[in-house]
């Protein structure tokens, strides 16, 4: 068994904007993956939402109500370490292989079927490996500022930042960073990327994920991503989405243009001049866009 923190339920208790009725895939180790299940079951389409760090599947409150609304099922899964999912103490447990894995269980577990991926951030280095070993579950994919960790080029200036930035700050000011990210937060909803987090010590996964970014080509994950760049170049059949955070300066235009080119046939991007990475904080258009095109 796992040894790991289990955040109480009551900080999660009258968030702004998220009344969701929490669910949990139990695994063998013990751990407790959380995830929000929202509209109906049998849908057709399933809206596979997964964030990024340090944020939880909270980020997705502007965009899960208009995916419902479309009478489509959503599901938004907490990474290990982060939301209402257990946090792992062990920082070495945390591994690209380990996230990768536990989304990958939690498909299988739901039998997730015509799958729209949304991905974001760590949701779009550990998501867009995915279809690879299940292509028959993904219909179309909505991308928003995030790469494949292929290994084989060097890491942008942007990132190295942020990763030594994260590095130095062990008790990470979460809502002080969400709000310097996305101006128009208010308080409340800033504290609520906090809710997950009463100590440091519930940080661990938070932590550990600018580390896990392959930077070089043997490093954990980076073959899977190759593998993937591969796919979404040569294999994928599905429709695209692809929406731009322009002032993001870790995964912004640059990355995103790059990234662009990668996947078969997406159509130009929606570029979304006032955001910066965290792109869902302006995502009730980009959502609608997405019901309208995918």
């Amino acid at each position: 068994m796992t040894a790991a923190l289990r955040t109480p339920d009551e900080r999660f208790a009258a968030l702004p904007g998220w009344t969701y009725p929490p669910n949990y895939l139990a695994r063998r180790d013990g751990l407790r993956l959380h995830y929000i299940d929202e509209g109906p079951r049998d849908a057709r389409r399933t809206w596979l939402c997964l964030h990024g760090q340090p944020t939880w599947s909270y980020l997705y409150r502007r965009m899960i109500p208009v995916f419902v609304a479309a009478r489509d099922r959503v599901v938004a899964p907490d990474f290990l370490g982060f939301g209402r999912s257990d946090k792992p103490l062990d920082e070495s447990v945390y591994t690209f292989d380990f996230h990768r894995t536990a989304i990958a269980g939690l498909i299988e577990a739901l039998d997730l079927r015509d799958i729209r991926l949304v991905v974001q951030d760590w949701g779009g280095l550990i998501g867009l490996t995915l279809p690879t070993a299940m292509p028959e579950r993904f219909g179309a994919l909505l991308v928003m500022n995030t790469t494949l960790g292929t290994g084989d080029a060097p890491l942008g200036e942007g990132f190295l930042a942020w990763r030594s930035f994260s590095n130095r700050s062990p008790d990470l000011d979460i809502a002080r960073l969400m709000q310097r990210a996305c101006p128009h937060l208010g308080d409340a909803e800033a504290a609520g990327y906090t809710a997950p987090y009463p100590d440091a010590t519930f940080k661990a996964g938070v932590r550990r994920f600018p580390n896990l970014v392959p930077d070089r080509p043997d490093a954990n994950g980076a073959a899977l991503s190759r593998e993937a760049r591969d796919f979404w170049r040569e294999g994928w059949t599905g429709r695209s989405l692809m929406a731009i955070g322009m002032t993001d300066p870790v995964l912004g235009p640059p990355v995103m243009r790059a990234l662009h080119a990668d996947i078969r046939n997406c159509p130009p991007p929606l570029e979304i001049a006032e955001a910066g990475h965290f792109v869902q904080e302006w995502g009730e258009s980009i959502a609608r866009e997405a019901v309208k095109v995918l």
